[in-house]
C-alpha cells in the first residue's frame, strides 16, 4: 500500500479532496510514473519524502486530519510487486482500493497503518468464497463476420467471396442498424465475470500445498516442467473454479463478489481429492520428478 485517497461527496459526483502518499516508495511503482525510467533523473517524490523526514510526518498528519474532517470515501492506493513474478515487466500496476465499513476516522486510521505493507491474498479471500474477476480478454485483431459472429457462409459460387453477411439492412431507415453483423476488433476487450469459486490457496514456498487427503504425493502447484508460457510459481497462488479471462501473464483484478449467490452449489464446501501436476505440455504421465526418476531406473 503506497498512498490514501479522501473523496467528498458533490452535487456532480465525487471530488477527490487530498492524497497522502507513504514516506518511503517502491521503485517498481516509481517506474510507473516514467516512460523510460532508466534515462530519467528518478526524481518521483525525492522532494516529497525529504518533506516527510524533515517533519517528522507532521505533514501526512494534518492531511490524515482533513480527511477525517470532510471526506466521506476513503480509498488506499496499492500496486503490485511485480518483480516478484520474474517476468519482463519491473513496473508496478497501481489501482485504488475503496475501504468499507467503521467510520470515516476508523477507515483513515486502517488504511494509514497499511503504509509500506504487504497485503496478502490469504487476508483478504478465503477458501469455498465467490469471487469476481476483471480483466482484459485475450486479442484476436480484425476479424470478419463468420469468426466475430459466428454467422452461416454464403453459397459456394458467391461473387466477391463468401464469408459475409448478405444484406446489411433494407432500404429504409437509410442506415445500417447496430443488430447486423460486421467486421472489427475481436478480444482484447475488458470483461468482469461473477461469482467464482475459491478452490485453495496456497503459501509461497509450501512443498506439500497440492497434498490432499487421498492423495499424500509431496507437491507444490507446479506441474511438471512448469505451466506452459509461464513457468515456475515462486508466490503466493489462488486456484478458482473455471477459465479467466485473458492470455498467461496479463494482469487481473479479483473482488469480493458483488451478487452473493444462494445456490447449492455456490455455499457447498469444497474438499479436493487430487490435484493433477503432470506435464501440461505433452502426454502427461507423471506427477513429480522423483516418480519419473522412479520410473526410469
Amino acid at each position: 500500500v503506497a498512498g490514501l485517497v479522501g473523496y467528498i461527496q458533490t452535487p456532480r459526483g465525487l471530488r477527490s479532496l487530498t492524497t497522502v502518499w507513504a514516506g518511503h516508495l517502491n521503485e517498481e511503482i516509481k517506474r510507473r510514473f516514467y516512460k523510460n525510467w532508466y534515462r530519467s533523473k528518478k526524481k518521483a517524490f525525492t522532494k516529497y519524502a525529504k518533506k516527510v523526514a524533515e517533519d517528522e510526518g507532521k505533514s501526512i498528519q494534518e492531511e490524515l486530519e482533513r480527511m477525517k474532517k470532510h471526506c466521506s470515501i476513503i480509498r488506499v492506493i496499492g500496486h503490485t510487486q511485480i518483480k516478484k513474478v520474474k517476468l519482463r515487466q519491473k513496473k508496478a500496476h497501481v489501482m485504488e482500493i475503496q475501504i468499507n465499513g467503521g467510520s470515516v476516522e476508523d477507515k483513515v486510521n486502517y488504511g494509514y497503518g497499511l503504509f509500506e505493507q504487504t497485503v496478502s491474498i490469504d487476508s483478504v479471500f478465503s477458501q469455498n468464497e465467490m469471487l469476481d474477476t476483471i480483466a482484459v480478454t485475450k486479442g484476436h485483431g480484425f476479424e470478419g463476420v463468420v469468426t466475430r459472429w459466428g454467422v452461416t457462409r454464403l453459397p459456394r459460387k458467391t461473387h466477391k467471396g463468401l464469408r459475409k453477411v448478405a444484406c446489411i439492412g433494407s432500404w429504409h431507415p437509410s442506415r445500417v442498424s447496430f443488430t447486423v453483423p460486421r467486421a472489427g476488433q475481436r478480444g482484447y476487450h475488458h470483461r468482469t465475470e461473477i461469482n467464482k469459486k475459491v478452490y485453495r490457496l496456497g503459501k509461497a514456498g509450501d512443498e506439500t500445498s497440492c497434498t490432499t487427503e487421498t492423495d499424500l504425493t509431496k507437491k507444490s502447484i507446479t506441474p511438471m516442467g512448469g505451466f506452459p508460457h509461464y513457468g515456475v510459481i515462486n508466490e503466493d497462488w489462488i486456484m478458482l473454479k473455471g477459465c479467466v479471462a485473458g492470455p498467461k501473464k496479463r494482469v487481473i483484478t479479483l473482488r469480493k463478489s458483488l451478487y452473493k449467490p444462494q445456490t447449492r452449489t455456490a455455499l457447498e464446501e469444497i474438499n479436493i481429492k487430487f490435484i493433477d501436476t503432470s506435464s501440461k505440455f505433452g502426454h502427461g504421465r507423471f506427477q513429480t520428478k522423483e516418480e519419473k526418476q522412479k520410473w526410469m531406473k
